[in-house]
């Protein structure tokens, strides 16, 4: 299999024929959306959901997302929506990549649709997940950003927005089972909403991801963590999170961004659309370790006497963010920053065999390991679990069930 990969990459890849210096940057890119995107855990994703979405306390008042705001977006409470993606993505796992909607009146069907009535389960799959061959060709001819055929692949994908499709006789197919249970992750909730509610509805999920985060941060053992400080006469704001630990402080800076199609396709806009979302957090960052360094008042509950160290927590992956490729094209800092996932950091913050401040340490002392996803620094560690997300999966409808057949995972993952 590995023969015949390396076989089509080197007749069809766009690499072959890239002239620029950077070619190896822009080929990882590429790669890395293509591919880790359908990499990332399946529980941590569909756990973060309700627990950010429906868990979590946000700091502002928020825009769109009020009472009932799940009714109008999804038709269902979000606990069903999740329940309906997990239910279609198990029948397209053991049905060969189908769902037969005349299942739900199936003898034995009584179980599920005691859970969620069987009219709920079939009007949310055709408001959200279920498109027809026609509309697919469509959408896929919109979804064109560039003209080149060896880039298309690279490309959006419009069976992220409906990942059934119809018109194959009675049953309903899907080509890429894993995107069933995407349409219920945080991202396929953000794309859902924004569709709706528009950029109100990202402002709301960004202030509940800053505080998901907060919530993340408070698991860590022997740790104390601060708020953002307002400091200065102009009141100016600090990083979102401050960690203090006996090893090191911790500058924490939350971005819910996600690559977007420029970074995807290594664009010529590439480098200008990851400063554009990220280079502020490096900033934000050296700003605010230079006032603790520099003894500013409104610090004084932070000290001075160990290592600081800056992470910028990402709602999506930016895979290669932290490598020579890219790391270079964003702000240099006078502390060690690195870049991670919010997967990442649910993992880092159930370490439970070595200090984190020390495990953070250690990995920014290798000049080759730093380089690396933070999760690489994760794997071999003794986890606990992750009680924030096992809330979150607490309150689907399957749990009981999933929870007696799911395979052994990690405890870091929260299986």
């Amino acid at each position: 299999m590995s023969q015949i990969l390396d076989m089509y990459a080197r007749l069809e890849d766009y690499f072959l024929r890239d002239t620029d210096e950077d070619a190896l940057g822009r080929w990882l890119l590429r790669a890395s959306g293509e591919q880790m995107v359908y990499q990332e855990p399946v529980f941590q994703d569909l756990a973060r959901t309700a627990a950010m979405l429906t868990q979590t306390a946000g700091t502002r008042e928020p825009r769109r997302m009020r009472p009932g705001w799940e009714e109008e977006l999804l038709g269902t409470s979000l606990s069903h929506y999740v329940g309906i993606a997990q239910l279609l993505w198990a029948s397209a796992i053991s049905c060969g990549g189908r769902f037969y909607p005349a299942s739900l009146e199936a003898p034995g069907a009584e179980r599920i649709c005691a859970e969620i009535p069987a009219t709920t389960i079939t009007s949310v799959a055709e408001e959200h997940f279920v498109i027809d061959a026609a509309a697919f060709r469509a959408d896929n001819d919109r979804a064109r950003m560039t003209t080149d055929p060896l880039l298309r692949r690279f490309e959006y994908n419009p069976l992220r927005g409906k990942p059934l499709v119809r018109g194959y006789d009675a049953e309903l197919l899907a080509p890429v089972s894993q995107l069933l249970w995407a349409k219920a992750s945080p991202l396929g909730i953000y794309y859902t909403g924004v569709a709706h509610f528009g950029n109100a509805f990202a402002q709301d999920l960004g202030d509940l991801f800053e505080a998901y985060v907060g919530r993340q941060l408070g698991l860590l053992a022997n740790a104390t963590v601060l708020p953002e400080i307002a400091y200065g006469r102009e009141r100016a704001l600090s990083v979102d999170w401050i960690v203090i630990t006996d090893d090191l402080v911790l500058l924490v800076e939350v971005k819910s961004v996600r690559p977007t199609w420029h970074l995807r396709l290594a664009s010529e806009r590439r480098v200008d659309e990851v400063k554009r979302m990220l280079g502020h957090a490096y900033e934000q960052i050296d700003n605010t370790a230079a006032l603790i360094a520099g003894r500013q008042k409104e610090f004084a509950e932070v000290p001075t006497d160990r290592p600081v160290h800056g992470l910028i927590v990402t709602m999506e992956p930016f895979h290669i963010v932290n490598a020579p490729v890219q790391r270079p094209q964003l702000p240099a800092t006078a502390v060690p920053v690195t870049a991670c996932s919010i997967s990442e950091l649910e993992n880092l913050v159930t370490i439970t065999d070595a200090p984190v401040g020390r495990l953070l340490l250690e990995r920014a002392a290798d000049a080759q390991r730093s380089t690396y996803n933070l999760r690489e620094a994760l794997t071999g560690h003794a986890h606990d679990r992750n009680p924030v997300l096992d809330a979150g999966w607490d309150s689907y409808p399957w749990r009981h069930a999933a929870a007696e057949q799911v395979p052994s995972e990690p405890a870091g993952t929260g299986l």
